[in-house]
């Protein structure tokens, strides 16, 4: 019993100090501007490591830093207030260098 609760603590230690992604398909991306004002809005919050934006995917994705999150609700607020539309926002474990690549591939 003992080394199967030392395990989950591992296991959810090392799930919980990993650096995620938030993804959101985001309405109202027009220009490079649109795409500037985001990553400087986002860029502000000390969660945040990178950010990926994509005027054709309407997609926004921020690479938060290990063990740092931002809530829904903030993010959504942020880009509703700058006259933005977020459609969904999730959680995943793909690297913004995953979806700057995928992202490349499928505008080729």
């Amino acid at each position: 019993m003992k080394k199967l609760l030392v395990a989950m603590t591992v296991t959810l230690l090392g799930t919980t100090a990993s650096a995620g992604t938030i993804e959101m398909k985001v309405y109202g991306l027009v220009c490079a501007f649109c795409a500037q004002g985001i990553e400087k809005t986002l860029r502000k919050y000390p969660a945040t490591d990178d950010v990926v934006v994509s005027l054709e995917d309407k997609l926004v994705a921020i690479g938060t830093k290990s063990g740092a999150d931002i809530p829904d609700a903030e993010l959504r607020k942020a880009l509703t207030d700058a006259g933005y539309d977020v459609k969904t926002i999730t959680r995943t474990e793909r690297s913004l260098s995953q979806i700057r690549a995928d992202l490349k591939g499928a505008h080729k």
